[in-house]
């Protein structure tokens, strides 16, 4: 859970403005900064003294470290993590900088991939960090999927496709889900794949879930109709099938069997209405990110961050995303509408060409 709202609410304004100001003159110099610094640039005229017991008490949450004795305090990856999600403040994108962004659009290639190289050439050269672009997502013949947890709140399905290309995407799995539960969606949708596309596979998934609807419903009817039984929730992906009375079954030819069958169909049921969320959650890909140091699990950059921005096609699908990745202390205000341009122009080149 993220508590950075409630941190931030919770701080005196001298203490929020000491965070921030720490925050900002670190990412601006990469220098610790000191006390000194700040009573200079302070809105409230303070002492140094009261300034570093403020920055004391930033230390003690966890927000600030202090990399040297008696030297100035840098933000930690928790203090980065506050201050993105709570005081960013996002500026617009300067003119030169869009300039060099629409210029590697501006082709009149109808290759695809050779203009997204250029996206990235240019992403690169304007943020000096590494670019990452992901193509358009295929809508191809799918040979194998793989489910892989990366934490609790993240996952990876890795796609094989007919010809060989492998995509990975990376998503957030309904929450309670654990490695063997990803397992068994994996190998219930490999049973399925056989060179189907996503869509086909959607559409199995889902005709299986009404064939098990149907049986329960028709197992369930006489239950129902005879009083013994009613839905609870009916309709709902939660409702229940209650029985009443059930000493009276004992009468009834074939209704133990029957409720022992409908239980069973429910299990199957639910089993693979999870698999059909899960396959929804990875075609939908994730949205917009900012991924500081360690969270970087995907890539195994402990001392980098990654600003990542989805791009759709004209049916406002996620089908693809560019980003940077830089040192955990990159300006953050100036990369970010960067990179939300930079996949708005992508997703319309995108859409324009089909």
């Amino acid at each position: 859970m993220n508590d950075s709202p409630r941190i931030l609410a919770e701080m005196s304004d001298r203490s929020r403005e000491v965070f921030r100001r720490v925050v900002e003159g670190y990412l601006a110099s990469g220098d610790p900064v000191g006390s000194r610094t700040l009573t200079r640039i302070m809105n409230e005229k303070v002492s140094a003294a009261t300034i570093r017991n403020v920055m004391q008490d930033l230390e003690f949450l966890g927000l600030l470290d202090s990399p040297h004795v008696s030297a100035g305090r840098v933000p930690t990856q928790l203090g980065l993590r506050m201050f993105v999600d709570g005081l960013l403040e996002v500026g617009e994108v300067a003119p030169e900088d869009r300039e060099r962004i629409d210029s590697s659009l501006g082709s009149n290639s109808t290759d695809v991939a050779s203009i997204l190289d250029r996206v990235g050439a240019a992403l690169s050269g304007i943020t000096r960090g590494a670019s990452l672009v992901l193509a358009p997502k295929r809508e191809a013949p799918i040979r194998h999927i793989e489910f892989v947890s990366l934490a609790p709140d993240r996952a990876l399905v890795v796609l094989v496709f007919a010809d060989g290309t492998v995509e990975n995407r990376v998503f957030a799995p309904p929450p309670g889900h654990t490695p063997s539960s990803m397992r068994e969606a994996a190998n219930f949708l490999n049973a399925l794949a056989g060179g189907r596309t996503f869509a086909d596979i959607r559409d199995s998934v889902g005709q299986e879930i009404e064939r098990r609807r149907q049986e329960i419903d028709a197992l369930a009817q006489q239950l129902v109709q005879s009083g013994l039984a009613m839905w609870e929730n009916s309709g709902d992906r939660h409702e229940r099938l209650i029985v009443r009375g059930s000493s009276n079954l004992l009468g009834t030819p074939g209704a133990e069997a029957d409720v022992d069958r409908i239980r069973s169909l429910f299990d199957d049921l639910e089993r693979k209405r999870d698999i059909a969320e899960f396959l929804e959650l990875a075609e939908e890909g994730e949205g917009v990110r900012i991924f500081i140091g360690s969270e970087n699990k995907l890539f195994s950059l402990s001392g980098s961050s990654l600003v990542v921005s989805p791009y759709m096609n004209a049916d406002r699908k996620i089908v693809g995303a560019v980003g940077v990745i830089g040192p955990t202390r990159l300006n953050y205000g100036r990369i970010v509408p960067i990179v939300d341009y930079t996949a708005q122009l992508v997703g319309k080149l995108v859409s324009d060409r089909g």
